[in-house]
C-alpha cells in the first residue's frame, strides 16, 4: 500500500509517496517554498498543489510545525498567528478533497525513525530532535509516541524560546560556524538532558546530516545519533501516522 506523506516546513512544503511495508519513498520529493506569510488559505493551497501533483485520492499523512490535538493547532510556532485554533486536518481536506492525518512535524520524523530507521526496537524513553527551522522533539516509550513534546519552546535568557537562539535557522542567521552553533545546540541539549533525561536522543531534519561537523561539540552524557533518514524522515512518518487513523493500511511487520 502506498500512502502520501506530506511534510509542512518553515520554509518548504514537501511530499512523496511512500511504501508503508518498507517505508521507502515510491517517487521524488515534490518540493514547493511555504509562502511568505506562513497564512493558512496560503500554505493549504500550495498542500492542495502538491496532493494534485501525484494525481492522489487515498488519505494523506502530514507532519505540522506545531503543537497538534485532533488535528487542530494549539501554538504559532513560527507561522502566522491566524494558525492557532484552527483544525489544520479539515483545512487541508477542503482544499484538496482528501483526508488528513495531521501531526506534529517532529512526531512524524519520530514515526519514521522508530518504525523504518535507527530507533526501530529500540527500548526506553527516546527522544527525537529535528533541527530546522526551528527544534522540534518527538517522544518515545519503548516505541510509543508521546505527542507534543515541545522542547524547543523552553524560555532562555532573553529569548521566548530557545530555538530562536539554538536552531539551524539561528545559524545561519548569525552566519555561525559550527564550533559556535555546535556548542550552542549542546546548551539547549543540556536541557533537554536535565528535564526528562532520556535514554537515547536521534537527531532529524536537515541539519542532522552535517553531523560530523559539530559531533564533538556534543558533550552530554546521552547517546546522541543521527536518524539516517535524514530529509525523508518527515514525509515518511507522516505518511506513517495515517497507520493511527487507518489501521487496514498496516503492513509493517
Amino acid at each position: 500500500m502506498e500512502v502520501l506523506g506530506i511534510d509542512v516546513g518553515g520554509s518548504g512544503i514537501k511530499g512523496a509517496l511512500v511504501n508503508m511495508e518498507t517505508g521507502e519513498m515510491l517517487t521524488e520529493r515534490h518540493r514547493i517554498p511555504t509562502p511568505k506569510g506562513r497564512k493558512p488559505e496560503d500554505m493549504a493551497a500550495v498542500v492542495a498543489e502538491i496532493v494534485a501533483h501525484f494525481d492522489y485520492k487515498g488519505p494523506v499523512g502530514c507532519g505540522f510545525p506545531s503543537v497538534i490535538k485532533n488535528g487542530v493547532c494549539k501554538s504559532r510556532g513560527n507561522l502566522d498567528a491566524a494558525w492557532v485554533g484552527l483544525n489544520v486536518a479539515e483545512l487541508f481536506e477542503k482544499a484538496s478533497g482528501c483526508e488528513f492525518t495531521v501531526i506534529n512535524d517532529a512526531d512524524a520524523a519520530g514515526y519514521a525513525a522508530m518504525n523504518y530507521g535507527i530507533g526501530r526496537d529500540m527500548p526506553g524513553f527516546v527522544v527525537m530532535i529535528t533541527i530546522g527551522t526551528g527544534l522540534g522533539s518527538g517522544a518515545f516509550l519503548d516505541g510509543r509516541l508521546i505527542p507534543n513534546f515541545e522542547l524547543g519552546q523552553i524560555p532562555y535568557k532573553k529569548y521566548k524560546k530557545i530555538e530562536s537562539w539554538a536552531a539551524a535557522s539561528a545559524k545561519e542567521r548569525e552566519n555561525l560556524t559550527y564550533e559556535k552553533w555546535g556548542k550552542r545546540f549542546n546548551k539547549f541539549l543540556k536541557y533537554v538532558e536535565l528535564i526528562v533525561s532520556p535514554d537515547t536522543i536521534i537527531l532529524g531534519g536537515g541539519t542532522s546530516k552535517h553531523f560530523d561537523e559539530y559531533k564533538e561539540f556534543i558533550t552530554i552524557e546521552t547517546p546522541v545519533i543521527p536518524a539516517g533518514l535524514k530529509n525523508s524522515a518527515g514525509i515518511v512518518g507522516a505518511a506513517t501516522a495515517c497507520l493511527v487513523d487507518h489501521p487496514e493500511l498496516n503492513q509493517v511487520s
